[in-house]
């Protein structure tokens, strides 16, 4: 087989591969997407003054589970770090 039938062959397969996982590659840019879109509206939020869990989650109106998950995760990159412990709960801020 020459060069240009295998490329053109891969070409073909990766074309109809595409359009097999139309719907997933789809789903994930959209999840994708929308993390995004909290991880700004978080980093927005801690922007000012440092805040706790339960404070961001009322800014951000979203359960405390879930911006823990993520302040979390940002904080494991270094993004976020925690500040000062305000009663129970740590403040957060934006470390870069």
């Amino acid at each position: 087989m020459s060069e240009e039938k295998k490329q053109s062959a891969a070409a073909t397969d990766m074309k109809k591969l595409r359009q097999e996982r139309k719907e997933y590659i789809s789903g994930a840019r959209d999840k994708m997407k929308g993390q995004n879109k909290i991880i700004k509206a978080l980093k927005e939020a801690l922007s000012g003054d440092p805040k706790t869990i339960p404070e961001l989650a009322g800014i951000m109106e979203m359960k405390t589970d879930t911006v823990l998950m993520y302040v979390s995760t940002l904080k494991r990159y270094g993004i976020i770090g925690e500040g000062p412990k305000d009663g129970d709960y740590f403040k957060y801020e934006l470390t870069k």
